[in-house]
C-alpha cells in the first residue's frame, strides 16, 4: 500500500520511476523529427541554438530545484510563485500551464493515430486517438504507481534508442559500418560553411528548439509523490546536464556530422530516419516510426498526469473548482484528471471537426507559455532566496552564483520573448499567448483583490 503526503495524494512512485522520469522528461518526437526542421533552417550552427536553449533549461532547473528541494509540491513553480510573488501569479501561471498540457494531449494523440493509422489504414484516425486518449485516461485514474510503471518502460525505450542512434552514429563516423554512405564528420564545415544562413537562422532555431525542452520541470511535479521528493528532485536536477548533453547534443551532432544540413530528407523526414537509412540501418523507417510512437504516447501520458496535478493543485489553493481536490482510495485526484481529459477531448474534436484556424490559434495561445513559466521561476527564485536569507534559513541546494546568474536569466527570457514579438513568424505566437496570459493575470488579481477584503471582513467580524 503506498502512504499519502499532507495533501492527500499517493506517494506511490518508486526511486526508479522518478529517476526514469527524470532522465527521459526531456525526449519527446520533436529530437527523432522535428529536429531535422531546425538543422534545415540553421545548418550545423543549430549546435549553438542547442546549446543555448539547453543551457536555459540547466539554470532554471536549478532555480526551480533550490525551491523544490526546501519544499516538495505538486503545484511546484506555480505554488512557489503565489508564495514568492503574490496569489496573483501562482494562479496566473497554473492555469497557463494547465492549458498548455491540455492542448498538447490532441497534439500528441493526433501524431501517434497517424503512425498507427499508416500501419492499420482500416481503423479510422479519430479512433485510434480516441482510445489511446482514453487508455492512458484510465491508467491515470488508479494510481500513480500506474503512471510510474508506464513512464518508466516508455523512458526506458526513448534513452535505450538515443544510446543505439549514438553507437551507431558514431560507428558511421570512425567507418566502422560496412553498408554506410556517410562517415566523418566533414559535413560540419563543407557546405557552405558552419553557419550558412547567419546569426539570424541560429537565433530562429533557437526559439523552435527551446519547446523542445518543456516538460523537465515535471520531475518536481512528480516527485511530491515519492516518499523522498526532496532526494529525488536533488538527484535528478543535478543530472540535468549530462542528460541535455548526450541526448541533445551529441545526438544532433552525429546529424549534422554525417548528412548535408540542406538535404531535403533531413525536414521530409527527420533526422534520425535519415541518418540511419544513409548509414544503411534495414527498416529505419519502422524503427523510427515505433521509437515516435512510444515518445508521443509517453508525452501524452505526462500530458494527463501534469495537467491534472496542477488541477488539484490550484483546487487545493481555492484556485479551481473544490472537486478537483477529491481523491480516490487510492490517493489519485480522480476528479481532477477528468475534468483536464474532458478539456482535452474538446480540443480533440476541435482538431477534427473545427476550421484549421481555429485550433491553430488555440495552440498559438500556448506558444510562449514555456518561456512565461521559466520567467516566474527565475523571479521566484529570486525572491524567495531572498526571503530564506532574511529568515535565516540553511539552504541546502543552492543556484549557482546568486543573484548574478538568476538575473541574467531573466534579461536572456525578456530579450527572447521580446525577439519574438519582432519576428513575423512568432509574433502570432507572443500576441495569443501574450492576450490569454492578460486575461488569465486580470482573472488572478480580482480573485486576489476579493480574498483580501474577504479575510479583512472576517478580520474586522473578530
Amino acid at each position: 500500500m503506498s502512504t499519502q503526503n499532507s495533501t492527500g495524494l499517493a506517494q506511490g512512485l518508486k526511486p526508479r520511476h522518478v529517476t526514469m522520469l527524470s532522465i527521459a522528461g526531456v525526449i519527446g518526437a520533436g529530437l527523432f523529427v522535428g529536429s531535422g526542421h531546425a538543422i534545415a533552417a540553421a545548418g550545423p550552427a543549430v549546435l549553438l541554438a542547442y546549446a543555448a536553449a539547453g543551457s536555459l533549461v540547466v539554470l532554471v532547473m536549478r532555480m526551480l530545484g533550490e525551491m523544490a528541494v526546501a519544499s516538495p509540491d505538486t503545484g511546484s513553480f506555480s505554488t512557489y510563485a503565489d508564495r514568492a510573488i503574490g496569489h496573483w501569479a501562482g494562479f496566473s501561471i497554473g492555469w497557463l500551464y494547465w492549458w498548455f498540457w491540455v492542448l498538447v494531449i490532441p497534439l500528441e494523440a493526433n501524431a501517434a493515430a497517424s503512425i498507427l493509422h499508416a500501419w492499420i489504414p482500416d481503423v479510422a484516425h479519430w479512433v485510434f486517438a480516441l482510445v489511446i486518449t482514453l487508455v492512458l485516461t484510465v491508467t491515470n485514474l488508479f494510481s500513480v504507481k500506474n503512471y510510474g510503471e508506464f513512464e518508466f518502460w516508455f523512458a526506458l525505450i526513448k534513452v535505450l534508442a538515443i544510446i543505439a542512434f549514438i553507437v551507431v552514429g558514431l560507428g558511421a563516423v570512425f567507418g566502422f559500418m560496412p553498408n554506410s554512405q556517410v562517415s566523418g564528420v566533414s559535413h560540419l564545415t563543407d557546405t557552405m560553411g558552419f553557419m550558412p544562413n547567419g546569426l539570424g537562422a541560429v537565433v530562429a532555431a533557437m526559439l523552435t528548439t527551446m519547446f523542445s525542452f518543456m516538460g523537465t520541470e515535471i520531475v518536481t511535479i512528480a516527485a511530491a509523490e515519492s516518499k523522498n521528493p526532496g532526494q529525488q528532485i536533488s538527484k535528478a536536477t543535478n543530472s540535468v546536464i549530462w542528460r541535455i548533453f548526450l541526448f541533445y547534443l551529441v545526438s544532433i551532432f552525429l546529424v549534422v556530422a554525417l548528412v548535408p544540413w540542406n538535404d531535403p530528407r533531413l525536414a521530409e523526414l527527420g533526422s534520425y530516419q535519415t541518418v540511419l537509412e544513409l548509414i544503411g540501418i534495414p527498416n529505419a523507417k519502422l524503427i523510427v516510426d515505433i521509437v515516435v510512437l512510444v515518445a508521443v504516447t509517453s508525452c501524452l501520458n505526462s500530458a494527463l498526469y501534469t495537467a491534472s496535478r496542477m488541477l488539484f493543485s490550484l483546487s487545493k489553493r481555492g484556485d479551481a473548482p473544490a472537486a478537483a481536490q477529491k481523491t480516490s482510495k487510492s490517493g489519485t485526484p480522480s476528479v481532477a484528471v477528468l475534468m483536464s481529459t474532458a478539456a482535452a477531448f474538446v480540443a480533440v474534436i476541435a482538431n477534427y471537426v473545427a476550421p484549421a484556424a481555429v485550433f491553430d490559434f488555440l495552440l498559438a495561445t500556448s506558444g510562449a507559455i514555456a518561456l512565461l513559466v521559466y520567467l516566474v521561476i527565475a523571479v521566484s527564485q529570486l525572491r524567495m532566496r531572498r526571503k530564506r536569507e532574511i529568515a535565516g534559513e540553511k539552504i541546502d541546494f543552492k543556484m549557482w552564483l546568486f543573484p548574478g546568474l538568476t538575473y541574467l536569466v531573466i534579461l536572456f527570457i525578456v530579450a527572447v520573448l521580446t525577439t519574438m514579438a519582432l519576428r513575423e513568424d512568432h509574433r502570432v505566437e507572443i500576441l495569443a499567448t501574450g492576450g490569454l496570459a492578460i486575461a488569465v493575470v486580470v482573472a488572478g488579481l480580482i480573485i486576489s483583490s476579493r480574498r483580501k477584503a474577504g479575510n479583512a471582513r472576517v478580520a474586522l467580524s473578530r
